[in-house]
């Protein structure tokens, strides 16, 4: 190892504990940290600038190595800051400065010089704190220890409000403090500060020059960047920014950590600023190109492309032409509304590249909401990216972004989330109060969210047959709300309408497979017209989603019972072979079917069959097969045949055409109640 490697090996060592009594100089013992002492003037050079000293109650030793490596912390400090950084306390040159007090700390015991050197360290620190985060917006203050010299919000302990910390840390790459290293063993602790006290002073300068120097700074953000720590990668980026903003890699390097963390609208203007600085700078066009390719920007991305040159490939070109070509039949689909087409056209444009083009994502939105599979349309929704609204509108124009907002609050609204959809729609008229579309949307909204509380406030006053009437006003402005449908069937449920819940729970359903209510509301409601298969098989999948629900489990169980006591009694589809027999059945209480008919005749076999499932179906109805050759009395007053006839009581409520088969299953369900 040469003499000046093993120099900067030391100062390594000794950065730590210098910056370590810096930093019970100045924030420890020196109570307010903006409050600035008065001093006795250090030399005639300084008169005229803001007299600064370090506080501090400890009186140091003459002689003392800590005047070395205060002055050399204050030297590094001011070389490696922009002149607008540079505190006026300290007197130009520095070095010049620094180098005399340390030779006078050497003459007169290093007493003078150590205040006069900490002084200048405490106003450079105070600098940087300052103009750090008064760039961040923050004038609360923060500590700072030895490592974290570059004051980043993010970086290390230094935190300002706001601010994320990522799991990793830039520090880990940065000397420790003597306090780090030890971890706890207080007996090592004091002679490695001495140790590290006694590292010559220009040494510990350079290396704490070199810590700030911008150029190292970006490869310490490009290690940051391959090991996956982009918000760290982003702060080492910025710091390098600060100290030469005109740096063209500096701006694109961090554009791509901004890409690494989702964050692509900022990477945009990053990237911008780094064509700006140098137009010809083919990676950040070849970057920029792939932004706009990402965020479905097809005409932007193939002219960044075609200045990128060398930096971009044929394919990169070819890429964006073939998203440009499905997006201009996106466009086709969907002022045809051709919803299939939209939706495969959309989804592959996603796959070409653009996988974080908001438009694309709500054109599948919009295309499955039309094709009436919403729980799909709320999937997409939740995959969509994330922009803030004003950022997207800048970006994106209005009318776009207000288009997308639309389709949102049309999601939100099928999902049942009407005060969302309404605040969303509002929005999206503001920004585009002129489109006939989205105000359609808002006015939607508004009236069904209306509707829905209405009716909901109408349903817990016991009030369903008005809850019912308010939820169908709803229906009238969308009338594919599953979410309305079901609360319909949940009013009619109330009003004994079985039948008619049924079907609104039904149609909710093929919409929303997956919608809890509607199921448990449609297995009761078949319960209680007794159609107990049809209830286990909702019981059964609501078991399957809600494992361990008791309610649930209890009535399937009920239902499986009732199903076997139904299969356990005689067969309620018999077959007439008298007229005495005949008349009996006929003259219960209870509903009876007759289908009379003559072979002769031919009644059909999908007729017989028809009438045989309906007796399962219905088991408290009596289903009566008469064939009137058996008995010739019975052909008595039957002149057209096959025929259908309700009885109840020995009369003859009902009579249809055996052909008829919708309004015989019309019929008992009327009937039946």
């Amino acid at each position: 190892m040469s003499a000046e490697e093993g120099e900067e090996e030391d100062a390594r060592k000794s950065s730590a504990c210098g910056l370590l009594v810096l930093y019970n100089s100045v924030f420890h013992r020196s109570g307010r940290r903006n409050e600035r002492q008065p001093s006795t003037p250090t030399s005639s050079s300084s008169a005229g600038s803001p007299k600064l000293t370090l506080s501090n109650s400890k009186r140091r030793r003459p002689g003392s190595d800590e005047a070395s490596l205060l002055a050399s912390s204050a030297v590094a400090s001011h070389a490696s800051l922009p002149h607008h950084h540079k505190p006026d306390a300290v007197p130009a040159p520095a070095y010049h400065k620094a180098a005399a007090m340390q030779k006078e700390a050497g003459r007169n015991g290093g007493a003078r010089a150590t205040t006069r050197c900490g002084s200048i360290v405490a106003a450079e620190l105070d600098s940087m704190i300052h103009d750090h985060q008064r760039t961040r917006g923050s004038g609360a203050l923060v500590r700072a220890s030895s490592g974290n010299v570059m004051l980043f919000g993010n970086l290390g302990n230094i935190r300002a409000p706001g601010a994320v910390t990522a799991s990793h840390n830039v520090l880990d790459n940065l000397p420790k403090t003597a306090k780090e290293a030890s971890d706890g063993k207080q007996q090592d602790s004091e002679a490695e500060a001495a140790a590290a006290a006694a590292a010559p002073a220009e040494v510990l300068c350079r290396a704490l020059s070199r810590r700030l120097d911008p150029e190292e700074l970006k490869e310490m953000g490009n290690e940051e960047y391959k090991n996956g720590r982009f918000a760290e990668a982003v702060a080492l980026y910025d710091r390098a920014i600060l100290i030469d903003p005109g740096k063209a890699p500096y701006w694109s390097n961090k554009a791509a950590a901004l890409m690494g963390m989702g964050r692509l609208l900022e990477a945009v203007a990053e990237c911008k600023e780094a064509v700006r600085i140098d137009p010809a700078y083919g990676r950040a066009h070849l970057r920029l190109g792939t932004l706009y390719l990402r965020l479905g920007e097809a005409e932007k991305a193939i002219h960044h492309y075609k200045l990128a040159k060398g930096d971009a490939s044929s394919r990169d070109v070819t890429q964006a032409q073939a998203l440009q070509m499905h997006l201009f039949k996106c466009d086709d689909a969907r002022k045809r509304k051709d919803w299939h087409g939209l939706l495969q056209e959309s989804q592959s444009a996603v796959s070409a590249g653009a996988d974080s083009s908001p438009q694309l994502f709500a054109y599948q939105e919009e295309a499955l909401l039309a094709l009436r599979r919403q729980e799909e349309a709320e999937a997409t929704l939740r995959n969509a990216p994330k922009f803030d609204v004003d950022a997207s509108t800048k970006f994106f124009g209005g009318p776009s972004n207000a288009y997308f907002l639309a389709v949102r609050a049309q999601v939100d609204m099928a999902a049942g989330r009407f005060e969302e959809a309404l605040n969303i729609s509002q929005r999206a008229a503001r920004i585009d109060p002129g489109s006939r579309e989205v105000s359609a949307v808002a006015r939607k909204a508004r009236l069904a969210a209306q509707a829905r509380s209405k009716g909901n406030d109408l349903f817990k006053a016991s009030k369903y047959w008005e809850a019912c009437i308010a939820y169908e006003e709803g229906l009238g402005h969308d009338p594919h709300n599953a979410i309305l449908l079901c609360n319909r069937a949940a009013a009619r449920s109330k009003l004994c309408q079985w039948e008619k819940a049924v079907d609104d729970c039904t149609v909710a359903l093929k919409m929303r497979p997956s919608y809890t209510k509607a199921r448990l509301r449609r297995a009761d409601c078949n319960a209680k017209l007794e159609r107990w298969e049809a209830s286990i098989q909702d019981y059964e999948v609501l078991m399957h989603e809600m494992p361990g629900d008791e309610e649930v489990s209890k009535a399937l169980s009920d239902a499986r019972l009732q199903l076997e006591k139904q299969r356990d009694r005689s067969n309620n589809f018999i077959t007439i072979t008298s007229k005495d027999q005949f008349k009996q059945f006929i003259a219960t209480s209870r509903l009876s079917v007759a289908l009379l008919f003559n072979k002769s005749r031919d009644v059909s076999i999908q007729t017989v069959s028809l009438v045989e499932q309906l007796s399962k179906r219905y088991a408290t109805v009596n289903f009566l097969k008469v064939d009137l050759e058996r008995d010739p009395k019975l052909a008595e007053c039957e002149s057209s045949l096959p025929v259908i006839k309700f009885y109840k009581s020995g009369t003859c409520i009902e009579s249809i055409s055996a052909s008829d088969h919708d309004e015989l299953e019309s019929s008992l369900k009327i009937l039946s109640k």
